[in-house]
C-alpha cells in the first residue's frame, strides 16, 4: 500500500542562536492545511519497528487495526503515522531536537534551550507556504511533555494540543518520587537517546526511504559526542531537592490557555499519569478534556480508537469543523474491570460521586472503615516485602476510581525511611491480580512514595486526596521517635468483583510482583519488568543500606488513626 505523500526531506528550521534543526515534511501535494508538529531526540528517521522492534511487534500482534490502512513505511516511535493523517487534510512535521537524529547542537533534555526551540519550530511551521498557520502539537511521552513546557510561553500559532501520556512537573512526575531519586532517566538516556545522538554519523541506522545517515553525516569521536550531550543522569542526581533546575524544566499550568487534550494510562505510575492529570486541573485553557486508558503505553495513541479521538479533536480546533466535540463532556474515562474496559464520560475530576471512604490499619494486618481502639505497632525490615494490609472479602461488586492517599504514623531505626505504599487486589484464592501497566506487564492498582526527611507539606497546594510535598529542605528523623506521614498515592480504577480483597503494602523498597522471575525484558530498558516496569529506585547513592536499610515501625490506635483514604464511586468497603 503506498499513500499519496509529498515529503520534504531534512527541511532546515534556523534557531536564533544560528543553530539548524532538520525536520521531515509529510504533506498534501496541494493547499494549505493546519499542521501536526512534534519536536524530540528519537531520531525523526529512525523506524518504529527498527529501533523499537518488541514494542512494536507486541502492539501490531495485538491490535491489528495499529498497521492497518497504512504501508507502515513512515511509522516513527511515539509520533504519528503521516499516511493516516496526511488524508485528512494535515501536514505533519517532524522535527529532530538539538543534538539528536540529523539535528546538530548540544543535547540537554527538557531544558529551556529547548522548550524555546520548539516555540521557534512553530511559528516557522505557521509561516510555510502549506501551512494554515494553525499548529497543533501531538505526540507520546517526549513528545507529549515539551507541549506542557512550550504551551507556557504562549506561542502566537500554537492552536491546540494533545499531550498522550505526558508527566509535567520534572521533579514530582519524572525524577523523584516523594523526594527518592527514580533511576529511570539516566537510563532512558543511555539507551533511547545516545544511540541516535548526531554524529554517529555512519555508525548509526542508514534510512533506505532516502538513504540519509539517521545520525547525520558527521563522524564525531566518542570524546565529541560526549562533549556535545548532557550528563543527565548525574545532572538529575546532584538535584535531589526541587529546585530551579527543576522548575526550569517544569511548565507554569496556570500559564496555559492552549486547547487541551490531555490523554493518561491508569498503568502510567512512575512516569506520566500523575502529569496528564494534573496538568488538566491546572491549566488556564477554557477548553480542556481529560481521558484516560489503560494498556500498554505505546498502544492507544496509534490504535482506531486513540487515533479517531484525536482526530476529532484536531478537526474541532485546526479545521473549525462543527463536529461535536466541545459539547463533550471534559472527562472520557475508560474504567477498568479485571478483563476490559467500560467507557464513562463524567463532568469533573475527581469524579462528584467520589465518596471519599478512609479505611484504618489494625494490628492484624487488616483494613477497616473505623480505627482501632486499642494501641498496637508493627514492625518490618526495610529492604524486605514489607507488611500487607487486606480488606475483608468484598460482600458486593467495588468501584474504586481516582487518586488514593495515606496517613502513617511511623518510626525509623535510622535518621531517614524510604516508604514505598502499593495499593493491590487479591482474588477469593489470595492470590494477587496484576495489570498491564504502561509498560510493566505485572502492575498493581496503584503505587506512593515518600521520603520522611522530605515530610513537609504544602498547605495552600495540597488537598485530603492528594498531599503536595514542598521537597525544598531535608528534615532528618530522630530514630526510634514517631512521625506523622502524609503520602500521595497516584489515581487508579478498579471495578472489583464480589469476594475480592483490596489490599494495601508498606514496605521500604520498591513493589516486586513475587511471580516474576525472571521477568519480562524489553530492549531499550536495562533491568528487567518486576512489577515497576524501569522506574526503579536503587541508585546506592541516594539510597544508602545505613540510612534506608534499617527497620521501619508502623504505629495506630486511638491516638494515631493511620489510614488509607480511597475514592469509593460505588458499593461498599
Amino acid at each position: 500500500m503506498q499513500i499519496d505523500i509529498q515529503i520534504d526531506w531534512d527541511a532546515q528550521i534556523p534557531m536564533d542562536d544560528g543553530i539548524i534543526l532538520a525536520a521531515d515534511v509529510y504533506r498534501p501535494r496541494e493547499g494549505q492545511h493546519p499542521v501536526l508538529l512534534s519536536y524530540g531526540p528519537y531520531a525523526k528517521g529512525l523506524p518504529f519497528p527498527v529501533g523499537y522492534p518488541d514494542q512494536w511487534n507486541r502492539m501490531v500482534a495485538g491490535h491489528p487495526d495499529v498497521s492497518r490502512g497504512s504501508s507502515n513505511r513512515y511509522q516513527n516511535w511515539e509520533v504519528v503515522d503521516p499516511e493516516k493523517w496526511v488524508p485528512h487534510g494535515y501536514v505533519c512535521v517532524r522535527v529532530d531536537s538539538r543534538g539528536a537524529g540529523r539535528s546538530p547542537g548540544f543535547i540537554d533534555p527538557f531544558s529551556p534551550r529547548e522548550t524555546r526551540d520548539l516555540y521557534e519550530c512553530i511559528e516557522w511551521a505557521a509561516a510555510q507556504p502549506w501551512s494554515s498557520g494553525r499548529v497543533g502539537l501531538n505526540g507520546v511521552s517526549y513528545y507529549a511533555i515539551n507541549q506542557w513546557q512550550v504551551a507556557s510561553l504562549h506561542p502566537p500559532h500554537l492552536a491546540a494540543m494533545c499531550v498522550w501520556e505526558g508527566a509535567a512537573d520534572f521533579y514530582r512526575d519524572m525524577t523523584y518520587h516523594g523526594g527518592i531519586l527514580s533511576t529511570f532517566f539516566g537510563n532512558w538516556y543511555d539507551r533511547q537517546v545516545q544511540t541516535v545522538q548526531n554524529g554517529l554519523g555512519s555508525r548509526g541506522p542508514r534510512l533506505s526511504m532516502n538513504d540519509l545517515n539517521v545520525c547525520g553525516d558527521d563522524d564525531l569521536s566518542e570524546s565529541q559526542l560526549e562533549a556535545s550531550r548532557a550528563d543527565f543522569g548525574a545532572e538529575i542526581a546532584a538535584h535531589p531537592l526541587d529546585s530551579a533546575y527543576h522548575r526550569s524544566r517544569s511548565p507554569v499550568f496556570s500559564q496555559i490557555t492552549t486547547p487541551l487534550l490531555s490523554a493518561g494510562n491508569w498503568g502510567g505510575h512512575g512516569l506520566h499519569l500523575r502529569g496528564n492529570i494534573e496538568g488538566f486541573m491546572g491549566v488556564a485553557s477554557k477548553d480542556k478534556w481529560l481521558e484516560l486508558h489503560g494498556l500498554e503505553h505505546w498502544t492507544h495513541f496509534y490504535t482506531d480508537y486513540g487515533r479517531e479521538l484525536q482526530l476529532e479533536f484536531f478537526d474541532h480546533f485546526l479545521k473549525g469543523t462543527d463536529n461535536g466535540w466541545d459539547r463533550r463532556p471534559p472527562v472520557l474515562l475508560n474504567i477498568r474491570h479485571l478483563d476490559h474496559f467500560e467507557r464513562r464520560e463524567a463532568d469533573s475530576w475527581p469524579l462528584t460521586e467520589t465518596s471519599w471512604t478512609r479505611l484504618f490499619l489494625q494490628p492484624d494486618a487488616t483494613l477497616l472503615p473505623s480505627p482501632s481502639t486499642t494501641t498496637w505497632e508493627i514492625d518490618c525490615e526495610a529492604l524486605d516485602a514489607g507488611v500487607t494490609f487486606f480488606t475483608p472479602p468484598l460482600v458486593d461488586k467495588v468501584e474504586i476510581t481516582g487518586p488514593a492517599s495515606a496517613r502513617l504514623w511511623a518510626s525509623s531505626s535510622t535518621a531517614d525511611m524510604d516508604l514505598f505504599l502499593v495499593l493491590r487486589l487479591f482474588d477469593p484464592d489470595g492470590e494477587e491480580v496484576t495489570f498491564q501497566g504502561a509498560l510493566d506487564p505485572r502492575s498493581p492498582l496503584a503505587h506512593g512514595w515518600l521520603r520522611a526527611s522530605h515530610r513537609r507539606l504544602d498547605s495552600a497546594r495540597s488537598r485530603p486526596w492528594r498531599p503536595y510535598h514542598t521537597h525544598t529542605e531535608y528534615d532528618p528523623l530522630t530514630p526510634g521517635e514517631v512521625y506523622e506521614l502524609e503520602v500521595e498515592i497516584w489515581p487508579t480504577s478498579i471495578v472489583a468483583p464480589e469476594g475480592y480483597r483490596i489490599g494495601l503494602t508498606v514496605r521500604g523498597s520498591d513493589y516486586r510482583y513475587e511471580g516474576s522471575e525472571p521477568g519480562d525484558l524489553i530492549s531499550t530498558f536495562k533491568n528487567p519488568l518486576t512489577g515497576v516496569g524501569p522506574f526503579l529506585h536503587d541508585d546506592p547513592v541516594d539510597r544508602p543500606p545505613e540510612v534506608f536499610g534499617g527497620k521501619i515501625t508502623i504505629y495506630g490506635g486511638p491516638q494515631r488513626e493511620t489510614s488509607v483514604m480511597v475514592p469509593l464511586i460505588s458499593g461498599n468497603l
